[in-house]
């Protein structure tokens, strides 16, 4: 670590400024315009030349650009696919989870739909979060209660819980596509807006 440091300094531009200057007391020196106290006009320079230069550019952390994270969630919907096509669902809920499902994808699909979901990072996150936490626990709670119930029978229907989940879930997804829609026709009109003022200018 330590000898990482050093190495770095000795590339820093810092280092390579105060070089230069101390190379040109070093020549003050050699010519006489130094006197016996030259070593002092050396290092003085170069602590000048290291004070004077920018400092070093430290890099930002990259984050996943749009696509990137888009790509994520499509990986992720594949795979909640797979484990859907597993799972023992009623006839009902597994109708609903499949429309949900397909209004995921749909939101998902690469293209221009694509680019107006990744310039949302609230959408994002609302369709990141269903599909990586919402849906799997839906269907997993609902296996688990089912089990129980067959245990101890009564109390409520974990099919008809099932059902309310995933309707609450197409709700959002609704709303997440209606936002969309939304932010796309507000686009339309600002551009609309900017025409007619281009025109009366």
């Amino acid at each position: 670590m330590a000898t990482s440091r050093v190495l770095g300094y000795l590339e820093s531009k810092k280092n390579l400024a105060g070089s230069a200057c101390g190379v040109a007391g070093v020549a003050l020196a050699l010519a006489g315009s130094a006197g016996p106290y030259w070593p002092a006009v050396v290092a003085g320079l170069y602590g000048a030349g290291a004070l004077i230069a920018p400092p070093e550019r430290v890099a930002p952390p990259r984050y996943p650009d749009a696509a990137e994270r888009l790509g994520a969630v499509r990986e992720d919907l594949g795979r909640l696919r797979a484990y859907v096509a597993r799972a023992e669902l009623p006839p009902t809920a597994a109708g609903t989870l499949a429309g949900l499902l397909e209004r995921y994808a749909a939101l998902l699909d690469p293209g221009w739909a694509a680019d107006v979901l990744g310039a949302e990072p609230e959408a994002v996150h609302v369709l990141s979060r269903a599909i990586r936490a919402d849906v799997p626990e839906c269907v997993d709670a609902y296996h688990r209660t089912r089990w129980w119930t067959r245990i101890t029978p009564g109390g409520a229907s974990p099919e008809r819980e099932l059902e309310r989940q995933l309707a609450a879930l197409y709700e959002e997804a609704e709303g997440v596509a209606a936002a969309l829609r939304e932010a796309e026709a507000r686009r339309q009109r600002t551009h609309t807006t900017y025409l007619e003022d281009r025109g009366r200018s």
